[in-house]
């Protein structure tokens, strides 16, 4: 078989079976149903919009800002589709995965709103499932395809933050 050919045999993508977004949806969902049935508020009543609203905030700007290099750079956000570029500008100076960081701190915000420890608790569990089941995937994916530049900048820039 020829490279060509063998190569046309190989997925293309990081191999990703559930959206990430889907992931983060389901935990949020998660938490605030358990916080229905058993209450676990952690902050004084009247601070929670206070300290959650600017991290929900923050969160979409770091996701907007991230998406749109995609859109910029003209490559795949979803991680079960071919991706054409590393992207190191802008949030991604500072984190290789600053969607993900995105989705995190708006579970973080979001559980500071509703003053719910089950928020943060499900955004843990939302950092382990991303981080193992979705970012080693496409870890390993660009690792394969872009080689030593990956590997370059994975050596410069840490994984969240």
């Amino acid at each position: 078989m020829d490279k060509k050919t063998q190569n046309h045999n190989i997925a293309d993508n990081a191999g990703v079976r559930i959206p990430p977004p889907l992931i983060a949806l389901f935990l949020l969902a998660l938490g605030l149903i358990l916080d229905y049935f058993f209450p676990a508020p952690f902050l004084t009543p009247g601070y929670s919009l206070l300290f959650g609203l600017p991290v929900c905030l923050l969160a979409v700007v770091v996701f907007v800002k991230s998406a749109w290099l995609f859109k910029v750079n003209e490559t795949e956000i979803k991680p079960w589709k071919p991706t054409s570029v590393i992207i190191k500008t802008g949030p991604y100076r500072y984190s290789r995965n600053p969607i993900y960081l995105g989705f995190a701190l708006f579970l973080i915000g979001i559980a500071l709103i509703a003053n719910t420890l089950w928020g943060l608790l499900t955004t843990v569990i939302f950092v382990f499932v991303i981080t193992k089941f979705v970012i080693a995937r496409e870890e390993s994916y660009l690792e394969k395809k872009f080689g030593p530049e990956y590997l370059e900048y994975k050596s410069q820039v840490r994984r969240w933050f």
